[in-house]
């Protein structure tokens, strides 16, 4: 028997999150009076994902819990290293309102996750927090496609880590290679699905490709034929 199940991503895969990131983020500024500390949207932009970045990893390694990453990524970003945690969440709630001001669906998401239901399972496998992305999913209308989501802050571990890959899968009762993952990341989704023995599926919207070890494509539109197995979409440039 061949693929049973999808495992989603969220951000960037489904949700346009890179869209609504600059919006909030431009609306945020704004707001607070920080337009002048910055000589764009797209710097201050540019400065809160490599703190996003920087604080996830410590989160990972067991360094501090989830809430307080956020308020570490606030005290950052300001240069306010004496915030409170109360004045620190306060700023990041009044973000969160304009980030989710802007939030939108890939116009090929509702469409392909609809088409699927009819064939196979689907549920979310997310390096975020069960809070955020279930939230997400209602306000975005789409939370009843899936059986269950499932979130690092929760499990404890992380995508690539084969373990939470394997967690999704017993959470599904399938074994990992009657499960495909669809991710925007071709690392951390496809290639440690692929390591952990699913199916692993880089969405690459941008069609950068230069991964030719990996199965790609660049529409959700194609993800039902990967599903079954074909390849075959007439232009050579879909996988590469």
């Amino acid at each position: 028997m061949g693929i049973r199940a999808v495992l989603w991503d969220i951000d960037d895969t489904i949700f346009d999150y890179a869209s609504a990131d600059h919006e909030g983020m431009r609306a945020h500024l704004t707001a607070e009076g920080l337009v002048d500390g910055y000589d764009s949207v797209d710097q201050a932009l540019g400065r809160w994902k490599e703190l996003t970045v920087l604080h996830w990893r410590r989160f990972e390694a067991g360094g501090v819990d989830f809430r307080e990453q956020r308020r570490e990524r606030v005290r950052d970003f300001l240069a306010r290293p004496g915030l409170t945690a109360e004045e620190a969440d306060g700023w990041f709630e009044r973000y969160l309102g304009h980030y989710e001001a802007a939030w939108e669906l890939f116009p090929d998401a509702r469409p392909v996750l609809d088409l699927l239901a009819g064939e196979y399972r689907q549920a979310v496998l997310s390096n975020s927090s069960i809070h955020n992305q279930e939230h997400k999913l209602r306000a975005l209308g789409v939370r009843d496609r899936f059986e269950t989501v499932l979130c690092a802050a929760e499990l404890g571990v992380a995508k690539p880590a084969a373990e939470a890959f394997h967690a999704a899968c017993t959470a599904l009762g399938l074994p990992p290679w009657q499960v495909a993952y669809v991710g925007d990341q071709p690392d951390i989704d496809a290639r440690g699905a692929v390591e952990a023995g699913l199916l692993g599926v880089w969405l690459d919207r941008a069609d950068t490709g230069g991964r030719p070890e990996l199965t790609r494509i660049t529409d959700l539109h194609q993800l039902s034929r990967v599903l079954r197995g074909d390849t075959r979409f007439g232009a050579p440039s879909t996988f590469g």
